[in-house]
């Protein structure tokens, strides 16, 4: 599953394995290796390949079908995650009940204002 997403991601982007190569600081052997599944990447050069192609490894992987999970997200979702990237667990425990209540006043109000 790797090698066919990783050759079909490379396409989708209209590059060739040796730009990929360049890209990646790597011979274009070693990169042609890889989409035939004869070698495998580092685990640090997967998240890489991952990153470049704005995919998640398990989508790489073929763990996933989906190609970015953020993709998948609320925007909502996404701002939690942004914001309280730096909280400590409480803190996030509070920011997250703290935002369910203030959508939950939301909620009502809009609700009040369709009667």
């Amino acid at each position: 599953m790797f090698t066919e997403r990783l050759k079909t991601l490379r396409k989708e982007a209209g590059l060739t394995q040796k730009e990929i190569a360049n890209y990646f600081k790597t011979s274009p052997q070693s990169y042609a290796q890889w989409e035939k599944g004869l070698r495998s990447p580092s685990k640090e050069s997967l998240e890489k390949l991952a990153s470049f192609f704005h995919v998640s490894t398990d989508y790489l992987l073929g763990n996933s079908d989906i190609k970015n999970p953020e993709d998948e997200l609320s925007d909502v979702e996404i701002l939690y995650r942004k914001n309280s990237k730096n909280m400590t667990p409480e803190q996030k425990e509070i920011f997250k009940k703290e935002l369910l209540e203030f959508m939950e006043i939301r909620r009502k109000a809009f609700e009040e204002d369709e009667q």
